[in-house]
């Protein structure tokens, strides 16, 4: 077609400005024609250094930014949103219904946390910054939501202002998380996003893809594998086994998707009678509120409703922070599941503080931990932890339940790659560590024979 040669004249880059050799901050930006188009727009988190990239100036300006698409709602992939917005971006924010409904839930306790944080370091003058801001604000947080323009999965629409034709499928994941296709001046662009497990017992299976010129996949876990154990054998005999020592079960869980999980496998052993008698706390209104949304969007997963009122009934949700408070002070045994999920903030840290010093307790760890978060050295056995400026041993036992993960493994990853029946030219390694994102690419090539790359951060490819 004419049209379709004229196109392709038209010269098309990529550029990852965040997720490239590492497994946080994602950001990837296409070019093309004088308008840029950004897929997600995550904070980095984990060791200092990254950390300090939030701080800095994007790449591009953000007010030259016509669009984002977002793949999911989880903070590594929506939580610069906001600052995005407070320095000049204004477009649309393209997603399903599901992701912009948690993103609300997410944006707005980030927002509320770097208030808090800002306001922390001022009243105990620990920061060099006089007087300490918070990287973004609740206003900010709720401009970013006014933006939010939303498309339902399978059905292919038109990005605003003559942008690239864009289709949503199914991840698994989270609740609404979608791989993003992108078509733009004649060529296909695909982005995994985060893709999720098959066989979940909540989130449907991802959606395959059959063709795309390009393809920009995530590598979390690119050289591992889960354990194939039974969670719920697996959650029952760590529960057994600290409540016979007469302790509590305190469990890091991220609000969207695994705080979710924990309550289904949980629900699972209390039917079966294989659950002590003691009291379940969901311990985080964010968690509260994403468990809610399962009732909302009941066809972007597997729960029956009957199924979904019974693991809410089952638990004791606290929303208040006086009852937060009294969880921690109580020694009876009982299992508690907070966020975050990495325990970088939130009421997870309250509980650390008080549980982690008593060999009794267990530390749950349910997923992946970015480098440099608490929950990583948890994991890691590291002795101590520092919270709220004091070192608070960890004499409590660990236990890795990798298997409750969200994420697909190697082998599942490379079994939704092979959906493709027509391979992509080229396939970009992204959102992993150096080590699994390039064990990824080796694998790419030697099963399929793969052209794939790891991107170093901001390197442009021309597509």
């Amino acid at each position: 077609m004419p049209g379709e040669s004229r196109s392709h004249d038209v010269e098309l880059s990529l550029r990852s400005l965040g997720a490239a050799g590492t497994v946080t901050g994602s950001k990837h930006l296409l070019e093309a024609g004088g308008k840029r188009i950004l897929v997600d727009c995550g904070l980095f988190q984990g060791v200092k250094n990254l950390r300090e990239l939030n701080w800095e100036p994007l790449a591009v300006d953000p007010s030259s930014i016509d669009a984002v698409i977002v793949t999911h709602a989880h903070l590594d992939h929506t939580g610069y949103l906001p600052r995005l917005v407070r320095d000049g971006f204004s477009g649309p924010i393209l997603s399903t219904p599901a992701t912009a409904a948690v993103a609300e839930i997410i944006l707005r306790d980030s927002a509320y946390l770097q208030e808090r944080d800002a306001a922390f370091l001022n009243k105990h003058k620990a920061t060099k910054h006089h007087p300490a801001l918070p990287l973004y604000d609740s206003e900010d947080a709720r401009r970013a939501m006014e933006l939010f323009d939303t498309h339902p999965f399978g059905s292919e629409f038109a990005a605003p202002d003559d942008g690239p034709a864009v289709t949503f499928r199914r991840a698994g994941h989270i609740l609404g998380a979608a791989t993003v296709e992108v078509r733009w001046h004649g060529r296909s662009i695909v982005f995994t996003g985060d893709l999720g497990r098959y066989d979940d017992p909540i989130m449907l299976d991802p959606d395959p893809v059959t063709a795309a010129d390009y393809l920009v996949m995530e590598s979390t876990y690119g050289d591992r594998l889960h354990d194939r154990a039974d969670p719920a054998d697996a959650l029952a005999d760590v529960i057994d086994a600290t409540v016979a020592r007469g302790g509590t079960v305190v469990i890091p869980a991220f609000a969207v998707g695994r705080a979710q999980t924990l309550l289904y496998y949980l629900w699972q052993l209390r039917s079966a009678g294989r659950l002590p008698d003691i009291p379940v706390y969901l311990d985080s209104p964010m968690a509260i509120n994403a468990s809610d949304l399962l009732g909302t969007y009941r066809d972007d997963h597997r729960l029956r409703p009957q199924v979904y009122e019974a693991m809410c009934a089952m638990v004791t949700y606290t929303r208040e922070p006086e009852q937060s408070m009294q969880i921690s002070a109580s020694r009876a045994p009982k299992i508690v599941i907070s966020a975050s999920g990495m325990a970088t903030g939130g009421r997870i840290l309250h509980h650390l503080k008080a549980f982690a010093p008593d060999p009794r307790n267990t530390i749950m760890v349910t997923g992946y931990q970015v480098p440099g978060t608490r929950g990583a050295a948890i994991a890691a056995g590291q002795r101590y932890v520092r919270i709220y400026g004091e070192w608070v041993p960890i004499k409590a036992q660990v236990a890795n339940l990798a298997m409750l993960s969200a994420h697909a493994d190697a082998d599942e990853l490379i079994r939704w790659a092979s959906g493709f029946t027509t391979p992509p030219r080229e396939v970009f390694v992204v959102h992993g560590e150096p080590q699994p994102a390039d064990t990824m690419r080796t694998r790419l090539d030697r099963e399929f024979g793969w052209q794939a790359t790891v991107p170093r951060p901001n390197q442009l490819f021309s597509l």
